[in-house]
C-alpha cells in the first residue's frame, strides 16, 4: 500500500511540560497549528498556508471552504508547514501549550482516523486531513461547551495531540462511558459519541460538574485528560487579584 502521509520520525521530550521533536528527511514536511513551534534547525523553512495540504488539487475554493469551517469554530484559517529544504536530516520541535502530555499516534493503526477535541491537535505529518467534525445534535452541541467542536484527523501517518494533566486511556468493549466534555481528548471512529444532559435540574445547577456530559459507547479507544485547559484557566482567573480573588495562603 502506498502511503499518503510523509513518514516522520519523532521523540517526545520532558515530563510535565512536554515537547515533541520531529526529525524530517530532505523534502519531508510536518504541519502544525499556528504558534506551536518551539525551535527549528537550519535548512527547515516554514510557511503559513490555507489548509493542511492534504489535497493540493482541491483548488482555491476547496481550501477556502475548509478554512471557513475552521474560522466558524474560532480556529486560525492557516496552518504552518515546516519543510526540510536541506540535504540531511533536520529537526523541528513543537511544545505543549500547558502542563500535560503529548500523545503520538500512527493513524494507520487506527483505521486511518481519529476524532479529537479541537484544541488538542498539535502537529501531524503532511498528508493528514484535518477537518472540523460537528455533532449531529446541534442544540445540545451549542450548550455542551468544549464537547461540541471536534476535529477529524484522517491519514496513514503520525499525528501528535496534547492532553492536559494526566493522560488516561480507556478501552471500551461495548459499555458506555460518560465524561465531562472538557476532559475528552479523543477517540477512535468506531465509538458512538453524543452530548446528554447531566442529571436532574438540581444537579445541573448545584453539582458543579457542568450542564452536559459526553456519552461514549461502543468498541474502541478513548483518551481522557485530568486537567482541561478551561478548568485550569477558570481556577487561575478566580484567584487573580484583578478579578477580586486572592492567592492561596493570603488573608
Amino acid at each position: 500500500m502506498n502511503r499518503r502521509c510523509h513518514e516522520v520520525d519523532y521523540q517526545i521530550l520532558g515530563s510535565s511540560m512536554q515537547l515533541v521533536e520531529v526529525e524530517l528527511d530532505p523534502q519531508e514536511t510536518v504541519i502544525a497549528e499556528a504558534g506551536a513551534m518551539n525551535y527549528i534547525e537550519q535548512d527547515i523553512d516554514f510557511e503559513a498556508k490555507m489548509g493542511d495540504g492534504s489535497e493540493p488539487e482541491s483548488g482555491f475554493f476547496g481550501k477556502l471552504l475548509g478554512a471557513g469551517k475552521r474560522a466558524l469554530t474560532g480556529e486560525s484559517i492557516f496552518m504552518t508547514h515546516f519543510t526540510n529544504q536541506g540535504h540531511q536530516k533536520r529537526k523541528v520541535a513543537f511544545a505543549a501549550p500547558y502542563p500535560g502530555s503529548i500523545l503520538a499516534l500512527d493513524l494507520a493503526q487506527y483505521q486511518g482516523e481519529l476524532i479529537c477535541q479541537k484544541d488538542s491537535f498539535l502537529a501531524a505529518a503532511l498528508g493528514t486531513n484535518v477537518t472540523m467534525k460537528f455533532n449531529r445534535r446541534l442544540g445540545a452541541g451549542f450548550f455542551g461547551g468544549e464537547g461540541f467542536i471536534l476535529q477529524s484527523l484522517k491519514g496513514d501517518g503520525m499525528v501528535f495531540i496534547h492532553a492536559g494533566g494526566t493522560l488516561i486511556k480507556k478501552e471500551l468493549r461495548g459499555e458506555t462511558l460518560r465524561v465531562d466534555t472538557g476532559c475528552l481528548v479523543g477517540f477512535t471512529p468506531e465509538i458512538n459519541y453524543d452530548i446528554q444532559r447531566a442529571g436532574s435540574l438540581k444537579s445541573m445547577v448545584f453539582g458543579g460538574e457542568g450542564l452536559f456530559l459526553a456519552t461514549l459507547q461502543g468498541h474502541g479507544t478513548v483518551w481522557l485528560q485530568s486537567l482541561p485547559f478551561s478548568r485550569m484557566a477558570d481556577r487561575i482567573i478566580s484567584h487573580a487579584p484583578s478579578m477580586g480573588g486572592k492567592p492561596r495562603g493570603e488573608n
